[in-house]
């Protein structure tokens, strides 16, 4: 009997010993009780500490009539009108017709203007949005948005003083420039939107 009852003895600090391990090896999150941790939510080992800014949730746009927000509308027509551009400028050059070289000669004026119109809506939301303006994507979508407006207006102010000279060869390098820039900008932009929601209205949640 007092080896039995030494056995058992021995046996208890294994049997803490694997509790122990066991604890050390449970999930993140979860304390000794078992019960769920209420700590930070993260995303694998990294905390971003962006998240813990106050409003970082709150991305719905301000900049907006009934609900629609004003810089996901304003932004298609500058983003076709430089394609336009383009393809009138490749119009010209193959056909020698002044009607290309004076329709892209407007389409790169309307595309500057209403370009400028769109980057005022963006830049109020970007300033007045806390959870746009907590988060470096929509500043790096900015940028590129401004270089991509400087093309857009150096682009029509060359043609203001001989559309049909200008497109050959600066015109049409610079509408070609200008595709490229809006190509980079609308993946910034769309994967602003499509992937982090930012900038759109409650209604639509």
């Amino acid at each position: 009997m007092a080896k039995d009852k030494n056995e058992t003895q021995d046996d208890q600090p294994q049997q803490e010993g694997q509790a122990q391990n066991k604890g050390d090896d449970a999930a993140p999150g979860v304390d000794q009780g078992g019960k769920q941790g209420h700590g930070k939510e993260q995303e694998g080992p990294y905390e971003d500490p962006i998240a813990d800014l106050p409003g970082f949730h709150q991305t719905s746009s301000t900049i907006a009539i009934a609900g629609h927000p004003l810089h996901a509308m304003s932004v298609a027509f500058p983003i076709a009108l430089t394609f336009c551009t383009f393809g009138a400028d490749l119009f010209y050059w193959w056909t020698g017709d002044s009607f290309w070289a004076r329709a892209a000669l407007w389409a790169a004026g309307m595309a500057f203007l209403i370009g400028v119109a769109a980057a005022f809506t963006g830049t109020l939301e970007l300033l007045f949005v806390p959870g746009i303006r907590a988060r470096a994507a929509a500043w790096t979508h900015a940028g590129i948005a401004v270089v991509l407006l400087s093309i857009l207006g150096a682009n029509w102010g060359y043609r203001l003083y001989g559309y049909e000279e200008a497109v050959l060869p600066y015109g049409i390098l610079l509408s070609g420039f200008s595709v490229f820039m809006v190509g980079a900008t609308g993946w910034h932009g769309g994967k602003l939107v499509f992937d982090y929601h930012l900038g759109t209205s409650e209604t639509g949640s």
